[in-house]
């Protein structure tokens, strides 16, 4: 390229979040699950999702597909606003948007048989006759290594890791652009979360995803993420590549999830610090900084204002009064 020629337009994002809020009822309660949180992935991107068990993560990854349904904000999928299609639209949108779900047992029907499982989603979207889909339905269990013959045997005669190899077949069989991945490895043993994470490497490059991967697991979030959202009490905390988030975090709560990562040598040094405290409730949830009634460094600031996500550098955001660095 030379001096004279124009630039090059940045690609758009495959995944844009704006503002995208999501609460329930409960007893009469409002529980604040999702407030306002913003962010894009790229295509191609892994972006890792993490926080503690109850910071709206989950939450998160079922309202990008509009299985749970927003109050607020905006999910845009490839130029495309989900959050206002409605009927046949977001049926047809739905083929390129997948998820693999958190139980790789209780995600699947005991009552039908594996190889039906499968095929339910080229069914439902009238794709193909019945023998192509056999076809298809058998190459694909082939690829995330399940045996073909196994298409008349039912959900229960099959491990943990066979369970949710069957479920990202079932994901995968209508080619989805972006794969949603909600906790998918947390019930299975360490050996087997190995294997689950190389084979969705395997199928994000076989298949050109794009993937959110949920996960509370910084270690695991970190194996296979570009890079990695924080998340806190139903807020975004912090967002860089995975290097960055490990190397420097910049969100007091980051470093603190960092240093309660197991430390497998004994002769190291303690962690510095590590998370002080049970999360505060999401249905009354702190003014100002959520993680404040946490946090050593919070002060009259951090309880009177929200602080805004802003970007500190290319590709790197957090929200703090006082980052870390």
């Amino acid at each position: 390229m030379t001096a004279t020629d124009p630039p090059r337009p940045t690609p758009a994002p495959l995944l844009r979040v704006e503002d995208l809020v999501v609460e329930y009822r409960s007893g009469g309660a409002t529980v604040h699950a999702v407030s306002g949180v913003s962010f894009q992935v790229d295509r191609g991107e892994t972006l890792g999702l993490v926080g503690e068990s109850g910071c709206g993560k989950s939450t998160l990854g079922r309202a990008l597909l509009r299985l749970t349904e927003p109050r607020a904000g905006r999910v845009v999928f490839d130029g495309t606003e989900l959050t206002a299609l409605r009927g046949e639209a977001l049926r047809r949108m739905r083929r390129r948007v997948q998820m693999v779900f958190q139980d790789p047992i209780a995600s699947l029907n005991p009552r039908r048989r594996v190889g039906d499982i499968i095929a339910e989603p080229l069914a439902i979207t009238g794709v193909a006759d019945r023998a192509e889909r056999r076809r298809r339905v058998e190459e694909t269990m082939t690829s995330v290594g399940l045996d073909p013959a196994a298409y008349e045997r039912y959900p229960h005669e099959f491990s943990g890791g066979q369970c949710q190899r069957i479920s990202i077949a079932r994901a995968l069989i209508l080619e989805p652009a972006l794969l949603v991945c909600d906790e998918p490895v947390s019930s299975l043993d360490v050996s087997i979360r190995a294997q689950i994470l190389n084979l969705l490497e395997a199928m994000k490059a076989r298949h050109g995803l794009t993937m959110v991967f949920v996960a509370h697991d910084l270690g695991v979030v970190k194996a296979i993420s570009d890079r990695i959202a924080v998340m806190y009490l139903g807020r975004l905390c912090e967002i860089a590549d995975a290097g960055s988030i490990f190397d420097a975090p910049l969100h007091p709560y980051t470093a603190m999830l960092i240093a309660a990562i197991p430390r497998p040598d004994p002769d190291l040094p303690p962690a510095r610090s590590v998370p002080v405290g049970e999360p505060p409730s999401p249905i009354t949830p702190p003014s100002g900084c959520r993680f404040r009634t946490r946090c050593e460094r919070a002060d009259a600031r951090c309880s009177a204002d929200v602080p805004a996500m802003r970007e500190v550098a290319p590709r790197r955001a957090v929200a703090c009064h006082h980052p870390l660095r």
